[in-house]
């Protein structure tokens, strides 16, 4: 967890009006207790009047509280859709903390907002079904979308067994650059090594996927910028692509 998260959560407990030990909340935040009490003193110092000690507990003055977000009806329209749709169809991890963000705005609004949050009537239903020419030993797609996010922030190379449409099974050694989302698929775009080209394939087609502990740098003609580039030259020079 980020400190300025932390900080921001330690706030909100201490909001709820109830005495707090350092114990308690370093439980809550999975930190040590010396860790609460840098962070108390540091919020103490920006301002937050955060009254009581150390071996005591702390509580929040009852007349203070954080200034309200102010965003526009199609602001929190925005945001309440873009939230629902990373929770229904991102991975788990970003879906949590899609919800959490959605959260911590909440919090922060005034009431006349809050209630905009609810009466948004936009949905993004969720993965509902498989590909019909999915085998039954594929990947969860969410397992496999966290996998991918993970290799492309870290630059890891990913050793793939994929299965195209007409079910032909291939090993693959990846060097993963992008997740598309295309409305009802994700597509990654790799560089393969096996074809020593830019590739794209279906997130719901890998039939097993290991993200190795081998990184890579993208070289020259490999990035995903280059892949881009390749994309728009494609494009102008055959328009019905």
């Amino acid at each position: 967890m980020r400190r300025a998260d932390r900080l921001f959560r330690i706030v909100q407990f201490l909001r709820a009006g109830r005495l707090q030990t350092a114990r308690s909340l370093a439980q809550k935040l999975q930190v040590s207790d010396r860790t609460i009490y840098r962070d108390v003193q540091d919020l103490q110092l920006s301002g937050v009047p955060i009254l009581g000690e150390a071996g005591v507990g702390y509580t929040l003055r009852r007349d203070y509280d954080l200034p309200p977000l102010m965003f526009d009806g199609r602001e929190i329209t925005a945001l309440v859709l873009g939230s629902r749709m990373v929770m229904a169809w991102g991975d788990a991890e970003l879906a949590s903390a899609a919800n959490d963000a959605l959260r911590k705005i909440e919090a922060v609004l005034t009431p006349a907002l809050r209630d905009r949050i609810d009466a948004v009537r936009l949905y993004a239903p969720a993965f509902t079904s498989r590909d019909p020419n999915q085998a039954a030993n594929q990947l969860s797609t969410r397992d496999v979308l966290e996998q991918l996010r993970g290799a492309i922030e870290q630059h890891q190379i990913v050793a793939a067994i994929y299965g195209n449409a007409e079910e032909k099974v291939t090993e693959r050694r990846l060097r993963p650059m992008a997740l598309l989302f295309w409305g009802n698929v994700w597509t990654l775009v790799a560089w393969c090594e096996l074809r020593s080209d830019f590739r794209s394939f279906r997130a719901d087609r890998f039939r097993s996927l290991q993200v190795l502990p081998e990184t890579f740098t993208p070289e020259h003609g490999q990035s995903y910028e280059d892949f881009l580039a390749r994309m728009k030259r494609d494009m102008s020079q055959n328009p019905s692509i």
